[in-house]
């Protein structure tokens, strides 16, 4: 039996051609039909930015990402939150940078496992990168960056929800 949880896809940049595309790929993982209201996204001439909250078994999350991931043009978040059974998720994905995972907390803070923080320490030991650098890398600091500008302005952009019966 799976876990529902509950998410959110933020759909920061895509270009025209590619937003029925991206409601395909939601669809697909999500079950049903997706039908995102889209608007112009200023951050980005030509773009357009759409929101879908979700309610589906844990892990989804990382499924949507993966139906996204590596679209040009294409600049996008899905959250994930926490179950009793399961740790919350950020995905992160822009056309420089790749996709950015991490572990979120209840109130959607960035977790790192012990194991990735021993990493950043040999890492800083070695002179292979400061230790700032390390924990920015973890931290998806240059995602945060890049996404900022089209996270502000979308602000007061419609959210369309979307549960799954489970």
């Amino acid at each position: 039996m799976s876990i529902p949880t509950r998410g959110v896809l933020y759909v920061h940049s895509a270009p025209s051609a590619l937003c029925p595309h991206v409601e395909w790929a939601a669809a697909g993982v999500l079950g049903g039909s997706v039908d995102l209201d889209w608007v112009t996204q200023p951050a980005e001439v030509g773009t357009y930015r759409a929101e879908l909250s979700w309610q589906a078994p844990a892990g989804s999350a990382a499924s949507i990402a993966s139906a996204l991931r590596g679209w040009e043009r294409l600049r996008f978040e899905v959250t994930e939150e926490p179950t009793a059974s399961s740790e919350g998720a950020r995905y992160s994905y822009t056309p420089d940078l790749g996709i950015f995972h991490a572990l979120t907390g209840l109130h959607g803070d960035v977790l790192i496992p012990e194991d990735r923080v021993k990493a950043v320490r040999v890492k800083a030991a070695t002179g292979e990168a400061s230790i700032d650098e390390a924990l920015d890398q973890l931290l998806g600091v240059a995602w945060d960056r890049e996404l900022e500008p089209f996270r502000h302005a979308g602000e007061g952009a419609p959210v369309r929800w979307l549960h799954q019966v489970i």
